[in-house]
């Protein structure tokens, strides 16, 4: 990897790479700025203005504000706690430093589209931990995948659960269905990867045949980086302390905003039960929803998420449009602010932190 990193800028052919990748990155982009725009605009159409703000004004915003607020840092907390496990094999890695860079992750995937959050904070923690680069990015994609399908399950759970109002359980089930394949077919993939590396990596140097020696060499040093970041798949204690940490960040971190929301604006889900399994249901669909490109903060998917499974549970659609909006703010505001205070304390600067998306 620092042999990449040395390269010398100016090397043949770095021009018309750097001329592609910026044209890719204008093409993503635009992509995601559709998506956003699209999805606002399919979220509040037939919404009256009025009644959006009406409902925001109606909610207890300071109250909901200061309960969120310690769910959104406790939940940094536990996947620091559980990216402790991940990177084990890896290196010993310090609880602070990486919730430096879980919390910097999230800001940056706040600030800036395509979530390019995972990748600052993978460099970070190569930058401040003195770690292979691509083992920490294969660490991260494992806890991506382990995130997805622990939303997807959780809301398929739910939905066989909670009583069935209109078509809510159909819609849903039949989304999610169709995007558990999605979610396995990756963890397939790194499966394979942990459990027969030399021939995933004698199938790469298969395919790479057609490209330069020194760069199959390079690309064969990079994976062999990322499979070393899957060992904790291997299990053992490691692995039970990342199942745990995934159900209490799901079951509880991330839930708990969402019940805090149904109680600022007054929605009444029913029972205790019943609304901690809508809230569920939600969490599946806002996971589903952010997992599209969009702008900055998911904003858009996050809202359109919150619209079309609140109404479905026959909440008022300027309610839940609304609650859609504010819920969506702490979580940016507690996160984004999170993030800087922890770039404040690390040893890597914004200006770094920002050249190190190339």
């Amino acid at each position: 990897m620092d042999e990449i990193e040395s390269e010398p800028k100016g090397s043949a052919g770095s021009g018309g790479t750097t001329s592609t990748r910026k044209s890719k990155r204008r093409w993503q982009v635009g992509l995601g700025a559709a998506v956003t725009v699209g999805t606002i605009w399919y979220a509040a159409r037939g919404i009256p203005f009025d009644s959006v703000l009406e409902a925001i004004r109606g909610a207890n915003f300071w109250t909901l504000l200061f309960l969120s607020a310690p769910f959104y840092v406790w939940s940094n907390f536990v996947r620091a706690l559980r990216w402790r496990h991940l990177i084990k094999p890896v290196a010993e890695m310090e609880r602070p430093m990486l919730y430096r860079a879980t919390a910097v992750g999230f800001m940056v995937n706040n600030l800036l589209p395509l979530r390019v959050g995972e990748l600052a904070r993978s460099w970070m923690l190569h930058r401040e931990g003195n770690v292979s680069l691509p083992a920490v990015i294969g660490t991260v994609a494992l806890e991506r995948m382990l995130d997805a399908v622990t939303v997807l399950c959780l809301a398929l759970g739910s939905l066989a659960l909670v009583e069935q109002q209109s078509d809510l359980g159909g819609i849903l089930q039949r989304g999610s269905m169709l995007l558990l394949p999605a979610a396995l077919v990756p963890i397939g993939i790194i499966i394979v990867m942990r459990v027969a590396p030399e021939f995933v990596i004698k199938t790469s140097r298969w395919i790479l045949r057609p490209i330069p020696e020194h760069l199959q060499e390079r690309v064969e040093s990079i994976l062999r980086g990322f499979i070393l970041g899957l060992a904790a798949i291997s299990g053992g204690r490691h692995l039970f302390w990342i199942a745990l940490h995934s159900l209490v960040l799901w079951l509880v971190t991330a839930t708990a905003p969402f019940l805090l929301g149904f109680w600022a604006f007054g929605v009444e889900m029913g029972s205790f039960w019943e609304s901690l399994l809508s809230s569920w249901v939600l969490l599946g669909a806002v996971g589903v929803a952010v997992a599209l490109p969009s702008a900055p903060g998911f904003i858009g998917p996050y809202q359109l998420a919150f619209k079309a499974v609140l109404v479905r549970f026959g909440i008022d659609p300027a309610t839940a449009f609304a609650m859609g909006i504010v819920v969506w703010f702490i979580f940016w505001l507690s996160m984004t602010l999170q993030g800087a205070v922890a770039l404040r304390y690390s040893r890597v600067r914004l200006s770094e932190l920002l050249r190190s998306r190339e």
